[in-house]
């Protein structure tokens, strides 16, 4: 398959490999690592359980870092999982696929985000009563829209700025309450009660989890204003994920075992139950603090690579012409589509809780994914070596077939995640098909 660009004409880009790696990083930490091990808890009933499910997601989720990389080294543009479906299998399947990125992977996940922040910064324990739920949280939204219409590479300084910020912070938590273990912390003087295991809460837990790590993939939405794509893009996303692993592992240590068991199950903000039992009332405002800023990192970051995957869409006419990327002096920033996703995520915002979108995030994006890494067995490079496509493969499919089994068990454990799956899935074939249509009475020339 012929390469969809050279390397020759990529310098001056607005993301080189750290400024690509820190929107891997600020994608991946956002709501999920500091909402999710209370729910897990709950389900589980045992604080190791949850700690072996994280350490399983992380490396789901470096194979699928490993195996993003590969798609991108094939197809150096800008659109994610659309662009891979549409190329590699059929416009149709690629359409749905940037359709689930609207709907679950960008509306969805920052409207999470952005709703978590708006818990963390303003608690309701200190939220005035003329202060309505959401206004914060579109706030927040509406604010990185406005920062990420103009220069791009204004906006991508601020970002690097905001997530070196964010691993700053974690950094100094997980010292602060580490340097505290064990004698202070109150999880460790005390035994969880011996549970049934079950396979369909395990298969839940880490349909959860895999939506903590589900921006492991971000930086294949703007692969097209990457420096040296095909070797800063995979190296990106491997290098990002294993910076949010170790991460992610030594968080949920401290979230599960510092504070007692009581104290964090079923509690949404498990990050700031933790912290209030290991170091007390300011250490609780830290962490908090530590969690409004990545949240907000990770709402910005969503900001930029969301609309890129519409405007790809649009620039490919199987989504309207508005959502194209504007063309200036700089590099092309689609400033319809960031509003269509500001407006979108806004109005999420007002319609859905945690939990829910909890649910239907994580195995809609799970899915997803596995299906575009699945686009590796379509193809094949020519310059790889019998070694090389052993391994790759190997790691594909280890990927796919965990998130797949994964996903399935979970659906049968709670199949009302399948209601909204299906409904993403029924209306992007719907959509796509009337686009079509209409596109091909205005051009009759047109071909699919």
């Amino acid at each position: 398959m012929p390469e969809s660009e050279s390397e020759t004409s990529t310098t001056g880009r607005p993301f080189g490999l750290w400024s690509a790696t820190f929107l891997v990083v600020a994608n991946m930490i956002g709501a999920g690592v500091f909402t999710t091990s209370g729910f897990s808890f709950a389900d589980l009933g045992d604080r190791q359980f949850v700690m072996y499910a994280w350490l399983i997601g992380s490396l789901i989720a470096v194979c699928g870092a490993i195996s993003y990389g590969q798609l991108a080294q094939r197809i150096t543009e800008s659109g994610g999982e659309y662009l891979f479906l549409s190329r590699m299998v059929h416009p149709s399947i690629g359409f749905i696929a940037g359709w689930v990125s609207l709907l679950a992977g960008f509306t969805g996940a920052i409207a999470f985000a952005a709703t978590a922040f708006e818990s963390y910064a303003i608690p309701e324990s200190i939220r005035p009563g003329w202060f309505q739920p959401g206004i914060a949280a579109i706030a927040s939204i509406v604010l990185f829209g406005m920062l990420h219409s103009f220069v791009l590479k204004t906006g991508v300084v601020a970002q690097n700025l905001v997530v070196v910020l964010k691993l700053v912070l974690l950094a100094a938590f997980v010292a602060i309450a580490f340097a505290k273990f064990p004698s202070g912390w109150e999880g460790m003087q005390i035994e969880t009660e011996t549970v049934t295991f079950s396979v369909y809460a395990i298969a839940s837990t880490l349909v959860w989890i895999s939506l903590s790590f589900s921006g492991f993939n971000a930086a294949v939405y703007i692969t097209g204003e990457v420096e040296n794509p095909k070797t800063n893009v995979p190296r990106a996303l491997l290098l990002g994920t294993l910076i949010v692993s170790g991460f992610y592992l030594a968080l949920n240590f401290a979230f599960l075992f510092g504070p007692e068991p009581d104290k964090i199950r079923a509690v949404p903000d498990v990050a700031a139950a933790a912290s209030q039992a290991i170091g007390g009332n300011w250490m609780a405002t830290l962490i908090r603090v530590i969690v409004s800023v990545a949240l907000l990192s990770s709402v910005s970051s969503m900001v930029i690579a969301g609309p890129r995957v519409y405007a790809k869409m649009a620039e490919d006419g199987v989504f309207p012409k508005l959502f194209n990327a504007s063309k200036g002096k700089h590099h092309a920033v689609p400033v319809t589509a960031i509003w269509l996703q500001v407006a979108m995520a806004s109005v999420v915002v007002y319609f859905s809780s945690l939990k829910s979108l909890l649910d239907y995030l994580g195995f809609t994006l799970s899915v997803s994914a596995a299906v575009a890494v699945a686009c590796i067995f379509w193809t094949r490079r020519t310059n790889d070596t019998g070694l090389q496509r052993i391994f790759f493969s190997a790691i594909a499919m280890l990927y796919v077939l965990a998130t797949i089994v994964l996903a399935v068990l979970s659906a049968i454990n709670r199949p009302q995640q399948l209601i909204g799956f299906a409904v993403t899935i029924i209306s992007g074939l719907v959509l796509y098909y009337a686009l079509s249509t209409i596109g091909k009475s205005d051009n009759p020339s047109r071909n699919e």
